[in-house]
């Protein structure tokens, strides 16, 4: 008995379209999963001034001792130079936005007049691509340089944070920062003795592309195999 090709069959076709359909509906909740995690300026609590946190751990990479002493010694910093320094992290940031922008909304929202930027200072780490921007209002440039804000966000703190040092990253960069705004001599980044080799690991952010990327091929794969499989199945019958 000769039997109809399968490939053309109504119910195949309607399988294919409810692998394809099953595929993106994966990319659609992987895209909103990213924008769920993402953090926007208005997540952000209200500061007062004069008053703390001094440290926002939204990314939640600090520990307690390390978030206790940078309080300390901000609040100390605060007190004794007049100059009050914020450090906030943040765990994703809005698609299309980059870190200096994020930190340049949030000093505004937290600082909408220049009275109130007066003598205030921002410091902002993303933990998901591990970029930092530092902030400050334009009194504060005398003791604090763009140069120097840099080279305190770009290598002070960033050299150990990408070791995975998140701790040591911002308590050196509070640190340093505590000594340039003192009036101290500038102590400087940290030294690399050795040449960092570049990572042959993918960055979070690439792993998590490659993942969904990952879900689609196979489900596509899935897609023609499962067609494919059934007819043979059904031509044996």
């Amino acid at each position: 008995m000769n039997r109809p090709p399968l490939n053309g069959h109504p119910w195949i076709r309607s399988l294919q379209s409810g692998c394809l359909a099953m595929a993106l509906v994966l990319i659609t909740l992987v895209s909103w999963g990213q924008e769920a995690l993402a953090t926007g300026v208005y997540e952000i609590p209200p500061v007062t001034s004069g008053q703390a946190p001094w440290v926002i751990d939204q990314g939640e990479v600090l520990s307690r001792s390390t978030q206790g002493s940078l309080n300390r010694k901000l609040e100390n910093l605060a007190q004794s130079t007049g100059i009050e320094t914020r450090f906030v992290t943040i765990r994703w940031l809005d698609y299309g936005v980059t870190i200096d922008e994020f930190a340049h909304k949030l000093f505004d929202q937290w600082y909408p007049t220049e009275a109130d930027k007066s003598q205030q200072a921002v410091m902002v780490l993303d933990t998901k691509t591990n970029t930092i921007a530092l902030v400050a209002a334009e009194d504060v440039t005398p003791a604090l340089p763009e140069a120097t804000a840099q080279s305190i966000a770009q290598e002070t703190a960033l050299i150990p944070i990408r070791k995975g040092s998140y701790n040591q990253g911002l308590l050196d960069a509070g640190d340093r920062l505590g000594a340039v705004l003192s009036g101290e001599p500038d102590p400087g980044p940290p030294v690399i003795e050795v040449a960092e080799v570049e990572s042959t690991f993918k960055s979070a952010e690439e792993t998590d592309t490659k993942s969904a990327t990952l879900i689609v091929v196979v489900l596509l794969i899935l897609a023609t195999v499962i067609p494919m499989v059934t007819y043979y199945w059904y031509q044996g019958q």
